[in-house]
């Protein structure tokens, strides 16, 4: 064997070896085991994978890839939390869901409201009705490593007038 083949091997075996780091850092479990902390601190029940739900994120995330993972939402049919992080870090499944999870000092229970900032990603992560999650992430084709990361819910939350929990 030469060495460039050596040396082709090595890299694909690494490539192997991360991709496979990456995927278990972005499972099923670790979505929804990081929604379901976030869940129990404030009493609602636990969220389960949905494998229906979870195409229909893979499905819009791809379309996302396609558009350099320009941050929109869906419109679908599913409650959706979507995030757009930069390569400098690479965000785990757990991470996308600490960054949402990161509003909720802006709900205020009491008056069932967002004040000081953003709070429906949040508020839509620990929606008691919501009992299934699908989740998905793509590297986007930009150049610059960011990623689009997007969890669907089903039934969709935050809905006006009702509280998440």
């Amino acid at each position: 064997m030469q060495s460039h083949d050596i040396l082709v091997a090595i890299v694909n075996f690494m490539a192997l070896t991360l991709a496979h780091v990456s995927l278990a850092q972005n499972s099923n479990h670790d979505y929804v085991d990081a929604h379901n902390v976030a869940r129990a601190q404030v009493g609602v029940q636990p969220i389960t994978w949905n494998d229906r739900v979870a195409a229909y994120a893979a499905n819009y995330s791809n379309k996302r890839f396609d558009e350099y993972c320009k941050l929109e939402h869906s419109d679908g049919p599913y409650g959706e939390n979507v995030a757009e992080v930069n390569g400098v870090h690479v965000y785990s499944a757990a991470e996308a869901v600490k960054l949402w999870v990161t509003e909720k000092p802006n709900y205020d229970h009491e008056s069932n409201s967002c004040v000081g900032g953003e709070c429906l990603h949040y508020t839509q992560v620990v929606w008691g009705d919501s009992i299934h999650v699908g989740c998905a992430k793509v590297e986007c084709n930009n150049g610059y490593g960011w990623s689009f990361i997007i969890c669907n819910y089903d039934p969709p939350g935050n809905i006006e007038g009702h509280r998440p929990y």
